[in-house]
């Protein structure tokens, strides 16, 4: 049976929760879309001896679970927080997929423009800054703003490092309060809050760069 009361006590923990989330899910990302595109440039052009590497690196993190490799991080990193901990092992984590996002991106700039550029002798650096990466960039967004998504909803992960998110604090007010349903609903509605304006957003910022 749903009780106000206790929704209303457990917003501000909630919302307190929700703090901790996007502070670990906004750096996460960008480190997740910079990185990511390095790891695109790297394996699409860079030299065979350290693109071979990288590619091998890149399938090990995306073939294994992100609660492992946040233990493994914790046992292995010490000196870090958590939060800091945490933001980097999402933002590697992630790259790895968006590099193969940006990778799709890449190849699907014509190859009558690569010639193009090649005809032009354009330097190789002008021709990925002007040319190639604007239109790999506008290829790739909506599955940039989906793993942007996906990524706010993985933050409970952290909690086993000690990171007190939203869900970690939804759960400990349940079980103080015997209010797991308000709780609980109150985190699903602020995640469904919070990703839909990711959604719009990356729908207006595609039509905005498709003219």
């Amino acid at each position: 049976m749903w009780d106000g009361e206790a929704a209303r006590a457990a917003l501000p923990t909630v919302l307190e929760g929700f703090g901790v989330t996007l502070v670990a899910t906004v750096p996460a990302f960008a480190l997740a879309a910079a990185l990511g595109l390095a790891l695109a440039f790297v394996q699409r052009a860079g030299p065979p001896w350290l693109a071979l590497p990288v590619r091998g690196a890149a399938g090990f993190v995306r073939s294994t679970p992100l609660l492992v490799q946040l233990f493994a991080a914790w046992v292995l990193i010490p000196g870090l927080d958590a939060p800091t901990l945490g933001v980097l092992v999402l933002g590697v984590h992630y790259a790895t997929y968006l590099s193969e996002v940006y990778r799709a991106g890449i190849d699907a700039v014509p190859k009558g423009q690569w010639e193009a550029c090649t005809a032009l002798s354009l330097p190789r650096r002008r021709v990925w800054r002007a040319v190639v990466l604007p239109q790999a960039v506008r290829n790739v967004l909506p599955p940039l703003g989906n793993y942007a998504v996906s990524m706010l909803k993985e933050t409970p992960l952290l909690s086993v490092i000690t990171v007190h998110e939203m869900v970690h604090e939804a759960n400990a007010f349940g079980s103080t309060h015997f209010a797991y349903l308000e709780s609980f609903t109150l985190a699903a509605a602020v995640f469904l809050l919070a990703s839909w304006p990711t959604s719009v957003l990356i729908r207006r910022l595609e039509a905005r760069l498709a003219h």
